[in-house]
């Protein structure tokens, strides 16, 4: 038996019970940057900066401002809370790790920053999802808009994707703490996700291996399907509108949450769904990178640039300071 797969004895003496050989895990992040450490420690930096200001700056508008008491705008600024807590959760080890050439987690520490990221994934599936629902009855049937989502549904809607999220993550805690790690204690990545931290493990992970799949398909296929569904029914109703300027104006209300999902589904399926013998492990990091700290930057400059109400209210904001 190799060293590091280690047992005790049971104190019922019932027989021998595998125990946990790590109580730390080093993440290697980027090693092949180490020449370029700075330039890129330098860049995360700024990118991470501009997601805390992008993001607290939707939040602020919305409070402040009353042109932006809508359900479309609530559900942007839920989006950046989830965006800050997985830039939050991922970036500060990330930072320290490209500075040091990589960096030490505890076990603990690890399964934890998995959980928060897990939580945000969720969580951003299921409100990306009910942010099509809203713009498919903005546009497909807009006369019972503010009758269908009025603020009672958004709030009991905001509500269940928080739980439900929570409940996703606390199904694999259950089953993580059921595992036994017996190493190597390292993990070539950046981060703490679910399959590098099961490669760590010594007990059979093909449950939870099942149990992922299951949730998988609950908090991200299904989400996937209704968004899809609707931006189906929603171009059908555009196309059915007669004049150009109908269709610019009503394909402009959903062209920018559009294109979050694309950039936020594009790198889950390459990263997820595709086989990883498809992409080298460089490549996978690069896609990880992109949804985990690029994404939650991107999705404040995609609302506000192209939305004249957050520049309207954010020209007040201005004027008031």
């Amino acid at each position: 038996m190799p060293d590091w797969y280690r047992t005790r004895e049971d104190p019922d003496h019932k027989g021998l019970e595998t125990t946990n050989n790590i109580t730390s895990i080093l993440l290697l992040g980027f090693p092949d940057l180490q020449n370029h450490k700075l330039p890129f420690f330098s860049l995360l930096v700024l990118i991470y900066c501009g997601t805390i200001s992008g993001n607290l700056l939707i939040m602020v508008l919305y409070l402040v401002s009353k042109t932006l008491q809508s359900p479309m705008y609530f559900f942007i600024t839920q989006l950046s809370i989830f965006d800050l807590l997985l830039t939050t959760d991922i970036v500060p080890v990330l930072l320290n790790t490209v500075l040091h050439g990589g960096s030490t987690i505890t076990l603990s520490g690890c399964i934890i920053q998995f959980v928060f990221f897990a939580n945000s994934v969720f969580s951003e599936c299921l409100l990306l999802s009910f942010m099509s629902f809203d713009r498919y009855v903005a546009i497909c049937n807009p006369l019972r808009y503010n009758a269908i989502m009025n603020h009672t549904l958004c709030v009991i809607a905001i509500c269940i994707i928080w739980v439900m999220g929570y409940i996703g993550t606390f199904i694999y805690v259950i089953s993580m703490c059921n595992l036994y790690f017996c190493g190597p204690n390292v993990i070539d990545h950046f981060y703490c996700d679910l399959e590098p931290i099961l490669q760590l493990s010594c007990s059979d992970t093909s449950l939870i291996h099942i149990q992922s799949f299951i949730i998988g398909f609950f908090f991200a296929i299904s989400p996937f399907i209704i968004i899809v569904t609707s931006y189906v029914y929603i171009v059908i109703t555009i196309l059915k509108i007669p004049s150009n300027t109908g269709r610019h104006k009503a394909f402009s209300t959903c062209s920018s949450h559009l294109i979050v999902v694309s950039i936020y589904y594009g790198t889950l399926i390459m990263v997820y769904i595709f086989p990883k013998r498809d992409q080298s492990l460089t490549i996978g990091k690069i896609l990880s990178l992109i949804y985990t700290v690029l994404t939650p930057m991107l999705n404040p400059i995609i609302y506000t640039l192209r939305n004249r109400d957050f520049k309207e209210a954010l020209n007040r904001l201005k004027l008031l300071l």
